[in-house]
């Protein structure tokens, strides 16, 4: 007891120390409440997550220090601000450089060769995409604010994060540690963090140094030009593909002015109006008969034709043919337009904002991550998907398809789930309390499943007689009653 007091006395000159007329922000030294506020979050949350890589050792351990480098790297930005002017885009490009070349490095751990600890390395990496608030420049910029942002980008990488809990339930706790540990890093810790310090953003000086960054030959001749949507390379180091032309700015430029060393306008396209399906003369929006039984008859993806993520129509989402990309991104979206996935394979699909309805046809290893369905999510034809609701969705029905993941978030437990035809289907639904593990549930086959708070009625129908199992969610015991 004596020795911790001690500490704390001996940690409380030192601040006071810094905090002389002769200290020097460059020092690092905790010169301001947020900065003395982030040194309190990494010694707790960022040693709580390294002390449990430190158990597990190898890629865990590797890529638990780069997420300790990262926060470093934003603490001493959060010093540096305090002594700048507020840059333009390009000297935010050059500001946030030292922050960008650690996540690219945690970004690179998950490329090449899949490892036995993919889904660790995937939740860190992704994960720090949550550091991006300190790029929010206001309503205009592209971006969430910083809260929301810190929040989006956890629940992003968390598809991964459930993996581990899943995974290692009844085999190792010190990865469920390590998994719980990231999770409480970003939320609460960090979230709660820029909630009390930097709700709008970073403050900069009004008198500090500049940034000042030469543009490059193609920058010069023309003005920035729309960047990638935000948030988006949460599945991924790539940028993610923007579902829409409407102008942006903000990380996504930042970023991708970094990696590329040239204009943020090179490489992407606007979608003219001669572009849009509805005003092509070669697509139309009726199927023939012939089109119609050669495509039910098809038994396996056709490898004909490009990718499409497109809005038809001004009504329907169609992603086609995606093969290995995990970065795609529809975030322009209303409750009247419909998504339909068709023909993907080892991808990931965000759909952020609600829409109608969503289906998922012919899919091989596909992810899909969406907020609000108003009617319903289809899962058809496919194999081994994975698909995660992350606000409210009526019914979810799995049709046909061999291996499924099915993630409720606490908006969606009274979903109704239909599977007919199917095998491996599990709903994975959270825990009672932020600490609980999330708790998995084996669906059998042509039954329609409800789940609620305290159980889950199973109904199967024959003519004969009704059979109604009550599993009961705290022991998962099984009653059954048959009557004709």
């Amino acid at each position: 007891m004596e020795e911790k007091m001690i500490e704390r006395l001996e940690s409380a000159v030192a601040r006071l120390e810094s905090l002389r007329p002769g200290g020097s922000a460059e020092s690092g030294g905790a010169l301001d409440p947020t900065v003395v506020a982030f040194d309190d979050l990494m010694a707790e949350y960022v040693g709580k997550v390294s002390a449990a890589a430190e158990k597990i050792g190898g890629q865990v351990l590797d890529v638990t220090r780069v997420v300790a480098e990262a926060f470093s790297a934003q603490r001493e930005l959060l010093v540096k601000v305090k002594l700048t002017q507020k840059p333009d885009n390009a000297g935010l490009a050059a500001f946030l450089k030292p922050l960008n070349e650690v996540i690219m490095k945690a970004n690179e751990m998950t490329e090449g060769r899949p490892s036995d600890f993919f889904n660790h390395l995937k939740t860190a990496a992704d994960s720090l995409t949550a550091l991006a608030w300190i790029a929010y420049t206001g309503k205009d910029c592209g971006m969430s604010m910083p809260i929301a942002h810190v929040e989006e980008s956890w629940q992003m990488a968390e598809f991964y994060n459930n993996k581990i809990l899943i995974g290692y339930k009844d085999k190792d706790s010190n990865h469920l540690e390590w998994a719980k540990a990231l999770k409480e890093l970003y939320v609460p810790g960090l979230r709660d963090y820029v909630k009390s310090h930097y709700p709008l953003g970073p403050v900069w000086s009004a008198t500090g140094k500049t940034i000042v960054s030469a543009p490059s030959k193609a920058s010069t001749s023309r003005a920035p030009a729309p960047p990638p949507p935000p948030s988006g390379s949460l599945f991924s180091s790539e940028s993610p593909q923007p579902s829409s032309s409407r102008p942006k700015e903000g990380m996504s430029a930042v970023f991708q002015e970094i990696n590329s060393g040239k204009s943020v306008t090179t490489g992407l396209r606007k979608v003219t109006d001669d572009m849009k399906t509805k005003n092509r003369a070669d697509r139309t929006g009726i199927v023939g008969a012939n089109e119609k039984e050669s495509h039910v008859n098809s038994p396996s993806i056709s490898k004909t034709g490009p990718p499409k993520l497109e809005l038809q129509m001004g009504r329907k989402w169609v992603v086609e043919k995606q093969i290995g990309k995990k970065n795609l991104v529809i975030n322009d979206c209303d409750s009247k337009q419909s998504v339909y996935i068709f023909g993907c394979k080892d991808s990931v699909l965000q759909v952020q904002g609600k829409v109608n309805n969503i289906t998922v046809d012919k899919c091989t290893k596909m992810g899909v991550v969406f907020t609000d369905v108003v009617a319903a999510c289809e899962i058809v034809n496919c194999n081994g998907v994975e698909v995660q609701c992350q606000g409210s969705a009526p019914t979810i029905s799995v049709d046909n398809t061999a291996g499924c993941q099915l993630y409720l978030s606490k908006d969606s437990l009274d979903a109704s789930i239909t599977t007919a035809k199917s095998s491996e289907i599990n709903v994975l639904v959270p825990g009672a309390g932020p600490q609980d593990d999330w708790g998995e549930h084996a669906l059998p086959q042509q039954f329609i499943h409800v789940y609620k708070d305290i159980f889950v009625i199973v109904v199967f129908c024959s003519f004969v007689s009704t059979i109604i199992f009550v599993i009961k969610h705290s022991k998962l015991n099984f009653v059954s009653h048959e009557f004709e």
